[in-house]
């Protein structure tokens, strides 16, 4: 679906009348293409009190072949650099700033133990925030704050959230901003994550709190076990199946999911069809299911990405045991649960029957599907599940009470599921998507439908391949220590915030 202000305001005439009258001007935003490099431009790093993850940083500076340059901040950077080879310089601030200088901006604050040793953030950012280019990349790192042995710690760790989401919504520009959260001995499985956040994979993922684990670790464990639902908070850590090293030497970033076989339920269309094209481009067989009368579109998606089509309906009482029946010889690694229907009414005004078609579907089939493969073994072991949510779950809507409590419900799942999948090193992890420009949302009334576009940092709805490259993310290989986790792909969305 075409956003028609986008559009405008980013056309010659219509970004002269904008800046005329004083009108917002959405980024266009850089999305990924596969005909395009991945990673490119200058690095600038920043560091807090004893940084314990420039190693890793290290790694993956080396990995994607980006240039850095350090922050005064981050002095230890450049012997550790200049010791791996790497190109590396001392940041530069140009007098006013220099936008389109700067691809992003890494800063690790994982050392601050105490609000006393926060300051290096205000100089780091301070001093290249205006240097960062358009559609550029903030990730900030630290420690787990319920992992921190003392209070002050855990106090400075839990103040990184206001700082990153604050940049967000100061920076615009197409710009995201990100915090990640490594466990002790976790480090060397960051690298699948920071790609994500450091490419244009994540366009409309901004405002995020993601937990990297150790093996082991369940998402329930804590000092107390409750966050807010709305962060990508919940859950630190795979196990020892799945561990959270790094993949092996040799490892193809191009193809991480090749020899893989993915299941997406609702893949005839929409956010389906780009979650089946996302993991098939990345090496999956896909199997596709959708309904029975839209076999014909199913059949289409799959015939193009070489993949499966099973043409069943996921609500009805044998659906489970068909569905295992299917998928038994050869087994799966993947399982994205996306379909999910509304029936929108006020619950005053809704039938027993819409209430209950809808937590059916959306989450009684995700449980029933899930107990089937995983009973019969049929999810392999050190496999990932991924469900769509939604931000309605998380701020709730009007007249959406079943839909809100379906996809509520489906952030409890993966929050009570990821600690019993933890010794078959099955990750569970859900995204939660905000507007997005689809068929269902092109029949929102004009009104309701602008705002649901511009009340996010983006300015903008996003795009199917945006919910698709997050689920890509969370079901790559590396990513074996995020679990029971929501990522919101939202823009940043005001809503729920």
């Amino acid at each position: 679906m075409n956003d028609s202000y986008l559009n405008f305001v980013n056309s010659p005439f219509g970004a002269r009348l904008a800046r005329s009258l004083g009108l917002p001007k959405p980024e266009v935003l850089h999305r990924y293409r596969a005909d395009q490099p991945e990673f490119g431009g200058m690095v600038a790093l920043g560091a807090g009190r004893e940084p314990h993850l420039l190693d890793a940083l290290a790694n993956l500076v080396a990995s994607i072949g980006v240039t850095s340059v350090a922050h005064e901040s981050a002095g230890l950077w450049v012997p550790l650099a200049n010791r791996r080879g790497l190109m590396t310089g001392r940041f530069e601030a140009a007098e006013g700033g220099s936008h389109g200088k700067l691809a992003a901006l890494l800063f690790d604050a994982s050392g601050i133990e105490d609000s006393s040793q926060l300051e290096p953030l205000h100089g780091f950012f301070h001093d290249t925030l205006r240097s960062l280019g358009k559609c550029g990349r903030i990730v900030v790192l630290g420690r787990p704050p319920e992992r921190c042995a003392k209070p002050r710690q855990w106090t400075a760790q839990r103040a990184l959230e206001g700082l990153t989401r604050s940049l967000g919504k100061e920076a615009r520009r197409g710009i995201t901003s990100n915090l990640v959260y490594v466990e002790h001995g976790a480090e060397s499985g960051i690298e699948a994550t920071l790609r994500f956040f450091l490419s244009p994979r994540s366009a409309y993922v901004s405002g995020q709190v993601v937990r990297i684990g150790t093996a082991g670790e369940s998402a329930s464990s804590g000092a107390s076990g409750l966050r807010h639902a709305s962060d990508a908070s919940l859950g630190s850590g795979a196990n020892d199946v799945a561990g959270a090293a790094s993949p092996p030497p040799g490892f193809d970033w191009a193809q991480p999911l090749a020899g893989r076989r993915a299941v997406v339920t609702g893949a005839a269309r929409g956010i389906g069809a780009a979650i089946a094209s996302a993991l098939a481009a990345e090496g999956a067989h896909v199997i596709g299911i959708d309904i029975p009368s839209a076999r014909d579109a199913l059949e289409a998606t799959l015939r193009q990405l070489n993949g499966s089509a099973l043409a069943f309906d996921i609500a009805a009482p044998e659906a489970p045991a068909q569905i295992a029946a299917a998928l038994d010889e050869q087994g799966v690694d993947i399982v994205v649960h996306n379909a999910g229907i509304t029936k929108d009414k006020t619950i005053a005004k809704m039938t027993a029957a819409a209430w209950q078609n809808v937590i059916d579907i959306n989450l009684g089939a995700q449980e029933r599907i899930d107990d089937a493969l995983l009973a019969a073994g049929i999810l392999r072991d050190g496999g990932r599940i991924v469900a769509v949510s939604s931000i309605s779950g998380i701020a709730g809507n009007l007249g959406q009470t079943n839909y809100a409590t379906s996809k509520a419900g489906v952030i409890g799942r993966v929050q009570s599921m990821a600690p019993h999948l933890r010794a078959r090193g099955i990750t569970i992890n859900a995204v939660a998507p905000g507007f997005i420009e689809t068929q269902m949302t092109a029949k929102i009334p004009l009104a309701i439908r602008e705002a649901g576009r511009r009340m996010n940092s983006m300015s903008q709805g996003g795009q199917p391949v945006d919910v698709a490259q997050t689920i890509a993310w969370l079901a790559h290989p590396g990513s074996a220590g995020v679990t029971g986790q929501i990522v919101r792909v939202c823009g940043q969305s005001l809503i729920g915030a």
